[in-house]
């Protein structure tokens, strides 16, 4: 049976500061078994659903001034979920001869959150973008081992040009010698892509322009083939 995707764009003004421009992003997404919510605010992912442990999380990082939202959210998004599988039914029943475009993710590009200290704690980040349709399902290993544990996915980001990009990261304690390896697998590729990280010829992190800019939070794990919705604020003042 063919896997889709239908893309809904609807615009909504927003009115955060007067000292500049703002751009608020909610995006709304499900399959037959799986579902996502999340909220953004000038590319920081700033609330999600966590549907596995039934709450939202606001996952803001300590430098910004934090963002609570109100009672409720949560249970709108489940409501949002009930709606959204309906619309898929209806979406696969209309669109069922239409073929799905696919557009394979770029190399993956890895690097550490903040400069590399043996022994010290820190992330990898491992980052994919330009593929459509979305999710992409990351694999981590430390010393050619599949590592899970400390391992973490952020939901799909939409690019200007209706692609995605995404993010993983895995926690990990440096140590001389160890190697890691981020992979990637999509529906466009034959074979998972492969970046390899090696401590020893670590270069200095440039983690924080990267993950500042993208919002990198922990989100919704291997999201199946469905239907994702975006409702995407205009730029206002």
């Amino acid at each position: 049976m063919m896997k889709m995707m239908v893309v809904l764009v609807l615009s909504c003004v927003l009115s955060v500061s007067a000292d500049g421009l703002h751009k608020d992003l909610n995006i709304f997404g499900c399959s037959d078994s799986d579902g996502e919510e999340m909220y953004a605010l000038d590319g920081e992912e700033i609330w999600y659903a966590d549907f596995i442990n039934k709450k939202g999380v606001e996952p803001q990082p300590s430098f910004i001034d934090h963002i609570s939202y109100v009672e409720g959210t949560y249970e709108s998004a489940v409501t949002n979920q009930q709606i959204c599988k309906q619309n898929l039914e209806t979406a696969r029943k209309v669109m069922k001869d239409v073929p799905v475009e696919q557009d394979p993710p770029s190399s993956p590009v890895v690097y550490s959150r903040d400069d590399v200290e043996l022994g010290e704690n820190n992330i990898l980040i491992c980052h994919v973008t330009g593929f459509f349709p979305a999710p992409v399902k990351f694999y981590w290993t430390k010393n050619n081992k599949n590592v899970t544990e400390g391992t973490s996915v952020n939901i799909p980001y939409p690019n200007k040009d209706g692609t995605y990009n995404q993010f993983s990261r895995l926690e990990f304690v440096p140590q001389l010698g160890d190697i890691y390896s981020c992979s990637v697998g999509h529906r466009a590729l034959d074979q998972p892509l492969t970046r390899i990280w090696d401590v020893e010829k670590t270069q200095p992190s440039v983690g924080p322009a990267v993950f500042c800019g993208v919002g990198l939070t922990v989100g919704l794990l291997g999201v199946a083939a469905g239907t994702f919705f975006l409702i995407e604020g205009n730029e206002c003042s």
